[in-house]
């Protein structure tokens, strides 16, 4: 088996821009890649730009595409074990085989999978905040901003604006480490992408559907604003600018996140307005 080592020096510096490259693209734009054809293309482009960046020639042979392609589930693999301690923490999962926390793991993992709940920061049953959950940030924090030398600072080219890509990732690693509780005991679950390629489809579906529906008012855009401008403060960088801050979800949902929006503007400004309707835009 091929490693690193195999190869000249200059090669293997190459190698390592284009393998954080690689990485990169597949989180930020295909973290499911329906072929090998795909992934070989991502690694060409990883290539390429890393010897933009080196400003050297160093020919691409199978082997080196084949050093890069292997790191498409690693870095799918490595997001789920850091979101599986967050995941577990921010709910309050218990690691205990006793009959009252099995029962209560249990119930807890089919609250949050009922309706995609997890996705919602705030009052389940009022279905608010969606999109806003503490989790998303912590797992975009841990993963790719840990530090000002991590990937999202490094490469931030691939991380601004934050792709919806990535956050759909994300939510479908919480839905799976939510999976593993399901019986009350964790046990692990494979992320693999037989499995959760189409759990990841409903939320990168979904994510675009409340672009949509939000769009005079940019609630998506704000929100992945909001999430890089702290990440990047996480990694201890200034955010880039001043900015203002699985189940598909019915429609209703994302009245709600545009009636919550309108209201924090208008308590922000002092307004007292009562009787909002949706879209209305004034009081």
């Amino acid at each position: 088996r091929l490693r690193a080592g195999d190869f000249d020096e200059v090669t293997k510096d190459v190698l390592t821009t284009a393998t954080s490259i690689y990485r990169c693209l597949i989180v930020t734009q295909l973290p499911f890649p329906e072929s090998l054809i795909i992934e070989t293309k991502l690694a060409r482009r990883a290539w390429r730009e890393a010897l933009g960046v080196a400003g050297i020639s160093v020919q691409l042979t199978p082997s080196l595409v084949k050093m890069m392609t292997r790191r498409t589930s690693h870095v799918r693999g490595e997001l789920k074990t850091k979101m599986r301690g967050l995941t577990a923490s921010f709910y309050g999962f218990r690691a205990s085989r006793s009959i009252g926390a099995v029962r209560a793991n249990r119930t807890l993992a089919e609250g949050l999978k009922e309706g995609a709940s997890f996705v919602l920061r705030y009052d389940w049953e009022m279905k608010s905040g969606v999109y806003k959950s503490d989790l998303i940030q912590s797992g975009i924090n841990d993963m790719w901003f840990a530090n000002c030398v991590d990937e999202g600072i490094v490469y931030a080219e691939y991380f601004d604006p934050l792709p919806v890509e990535m956050m759909a990732l994300v939510l479908t690693v919480v839905k799976c480490c939510i999976d593993e509780w399901i019986t009350g005991v964790r046990e692990d679950i494979k992320f693999a992408s037989i499995a959760y390629s189409p759990v990841y489809a409903v939320h990168l579906e979904s994510l675009r559907r409340f672009e949509e529906r939000t769009a005079a008012y940019k609630l998506l855009g704000r929100i992945s604003n909001n999430l890089l401008d702290v990440a990047r403060f996480h990694a201890g960088v200034n955010p880039i600018s001043t900015r203002v801050t699985v189940d598909r979800f019915a429609d209703e949902i994302f009245d709600d996140a545009i009636r919550e929006y309108e209201l924090e503007t208008r308590a922000a400004r002092g307004d007292d307005c009562q009787d909002v309707e949706v879209g209305d835009g004034q009081c």
